[in-house]
C-alpha cells in the first residue's frame, strides 16, 4: 500500500470536499478540515510501528515516473531525518485546526488554505526527488500568503508582501542550485539518492557554488542572521494557528533543507562550516537580545524563534553525530514549544485584545488552569532542566563543543538572555496582584484544554525521557557524521 501517498494525498482530498461544500455548511466545514488532519496524523504516526531504527535507507519507498524526459520522478519515503518533521507536521497542523474551530469569517477558504499548506509541508519532508522538492516548496507560498493577507492583522498587507518576497527570492536561489547540480552528471536526473551517489565526483571547487545557493533558499526559511526581516512582521500579523504552523513547522522546512544539502554537498559543507557556526551564534544572540527588547507577547515568542533555530544551526554546523542529533531533536521539541506559545498567547489575545505583557498581572489567581500551560511553555522554552528543549540544547552544545570547543561559550549567552525575558514575562503576567481590568476573564475551555495537552505532554515526556525521537534519528545521523569524519 502507497502509505506515504495516502498521507500526502488526505489534506487535498478534503480541500475538494471543502471547495464543494456551501460556504453557509459551517459545521460540516469545520468537520471535514478536522477529519482530514485527524486522519493524516493517525495514520502518519502509525508509520512508527513499522519504521526500522536499525537502518539508515530509505523506507515506505515509492516511485513512478512523472517526467522521464527530464528525468523528475514522483519519489517519496521516510528515514531518520524525515519521520520526526512528517509527525510533527500533522501534530501541529491537527493542533492549528481544533484551535482555528472558534473561527467565523470565510472559514471555507480558511480551511482549504490550511489543508494545502499541510499537503505542502508534508510535500517538503517526503520528496526524493529535488524538483519535486521544489514543487511542494513553492506550494507553500500560496496559501501562507493569503491566510496572512486575509485572515492577518492591521499591517498584513506589509507582511504579506515581506514574506512573499523574502521567500521568492530565496525560492529562486533554491532553484538555481538545483539546476545546476542536474547539469553537474549525465544522469540528468533530479533523484536525490542518484545524485548523492555522484558526489564523489564533485571537487569542492565546484561544490561551493551551488551549496551557496541551496543554502540562500534555506536560510530565508530558518531564518538566518541577516535573512529574517520577515519572521516577526509575519509572526505578529498572522492569526495565531497560522503563527502556529509558521514557527513550528515551516522553519524546520530550511533545516531539513540544511541537513539534506549536507548530505548531498559535503566538501562544501566542510567549507562553509565555519561561516555557518558564526552564522549560528549571530542567530542565538542577536534573538535573544531582540526578544529581550519586546512587550509584545507574540514578537517576543518570533524573535526567540530566531535564537532557538540558532541552536539547530549550530547543531548542523558541529557536523558530528551529537549536534545532528541535538538539531534533529531540537527542531522537534522547539516546534512544540513555540506552537503551544503562540496558541497560547492568540488564546490570551481573543479574549483580552491585547498582547502586551505590562497591561496583565496576577492571572495566576483568575485564570490557573491557562497560568499553569502558559508557565510550562515559558519554563520549557528557556531549557528548563525536565523539559524538552533542555537536553536538545545539550546534545547541540556538547557537540559544538566536541568541532569547535571555548568559543561555544557565547551560545550560553543567549541562554542567559532567554531565561531573563521569560522569567520577566511570567512575573509581569502571572504574578502580584490581579489587574481589575481582567477580573471576569474566562478560563481555558474544553476545545482549548485538548488542543494544549498533547503539547504539554510531549514537553514533560521529551524532557524527561527524550530517547523515542533520540532512536528514530540515531542511525540516520550516525550515517551522515560518517561522511565528516
Amino acid at each position: 500500500m502507497p502509505v506515504l501517498s495516502v498521507i500526502l494525498w488526505i489534506p487535498v482530498a478534503a480541500l475538494l470536499v471543502l471547495l464543494l461544500l456551501p460556504k453557509e455548511r459551517l459545521t460540516l466545514i469545520r468537520a471535514v478540515a478536522l477529519l482530514g488532519s485527524g486522519l493524516a496524523f493517525l495514520l502518519s504516526w502509525r508509520l512508527l510501528a513499522y519504521f526500522n531504527r536499525t537502518t539508515a535507507e530509505l523506507q515506505f519507498v515509492e516511485r513512478r515516473e512523472w517526467i522521464p524526459e527530464l528525468g523528475m520522478t514522483y519519489a517519496l519515503a521516510v528515514d531518520g531525518i524525515s519521520l520526526p518533521m512528517v509527525l510533527l507536521t500533522t501534530l501541529m497542523t491537527l493542533v492549528a485546526i481544533i484551535a482555528s474551530l472558534n473561527l467565523t469569517e470565510r472559514i471555507k477558504g480558511y480551511f482549504a488554505c490550511f489543508m494545502l499548506l499541510e499537503f505542502s509541508m508534508l510535500g517538503v519532508f517526503l520528496a526524493q526527488d529535488w524538483f519535486l522538492f521544489y514543487v511542494f516548496w513553492e506550494i507553500g507560498l500560496v496559501p501562507m500568503f493569503f491566510l496572512i493577507g486575509l485572515w492577518g492583522g492591521k499591517r498584513k498587507s506589509l507582511a504579506t508582501m515581506s514574506f512573499f518576497l523574502y521567500t521568492l527570492a530565496g525560492s529562486i536561489a533554491l532553484l538555481l542550485g538545483i539546476i545546476a547540480i542536474y547539469l553537474s552528471t549525465d544522469l540528468h536526473t533530479f533523484d536525490m539518492q542518484a545524485l548523492m551517489s555522484k558526489r564523489s565526483g564533485w571537487d569542492q571547487a565546484f561544490q561551493i557554488g551551488p551549496f551557496l545557493a541551496f543554502f540562500i533558499g534555506f536560510a530565508v526559511k530558518v531564518p538566518v542572521f541577516p535573512l529574517h526581516g520577515w519572521l516577526p512582521l509575519a509572526h505578529v500579523e498572522a492569526p495565531s494557528p497560522v503563527s502556529i504552523i509558521l514557527s513550528a513547522v515551516m522553519l524546520k522546512m530550511g533545516a531539513y533543507g540544511v541537513l539534506r544539502l549536507s548530505n548531498l554537498l559535503p566538501l562544501a559543507m566542510e567549507w562553509f562550516a565555519p561561516v555557518l557556526m558564526i552564522l549560528a551564534l549571530v542567530n542565538i544572540i542577536y534573538g535573544a537580545l531582540l526578544a529581550f527588547r519586546q512587550t509584545d507577547l507574540k514578537a517576543m515568542v518570533a524573535f526567540s524563534s530566531i535564537s532557538h533555530m540558532g541552536f539547530v544551526l549550530l547543531g548542523i554546523a558541529a557536523m558530528n553525530a551529537t549536534g545532528f542529533s541535538g538539531a534533529l531533536l531540537q527542531m522537534v521539541t522547539h516546534g512544540i514549544i513555540t506552537g503551544a506559545l503562540f496558541l497560547l498567547v492568540g488564546l490570551l489575545y481573543d479574549r483580552t485584545h491585547t498582547r502586551e505583557a505590562k497591561d496583565f498581572g496576577g492571572l495566576a489567581t483568575r485564570v490557573p488552569i491557562y497560568s499553569a500551560f502558559f508557565s510550562l511553555a515559558v519554563f520549557a522554552s528557556l531549557g528548563m532542566p525536565g523539559l524538552a528543549q533542555f537536553v536538545s540544547e545539550l546534545l547541540i552544545l556538547v557537540g559544538a563543543f566536541q568541532r569547535w570547543g571555548l568559543p561555544m561559550v557565547i551560545a550560553t549567552i543567549g541562554i542567559v538572555i532567554t531565561a531573563a525575558y521569560s522569567l520577566r514575562t511570567i512575573g509581569q503576567m502571572l504574578m502580584g496582584p490581579l489587574n481589575t481590568r481582567w477580573a471576569d476573564l474566562s478560563d481555558l475551555t474544553g476545545r482549548e484544554i485538548a488542543a494544549a495537552i498533547p503539547l504539554a505532554l510531549l514537553m514533560i515526556a521529551l524532557g524527561l525521557y527524550p530517547q523515542p525521537v533520540l532512536s528514530i534519528t540515531h542511525t540516520t545521523v550516525e550515517e551522515l557524521a560518517r561522511i565528516f569524519r
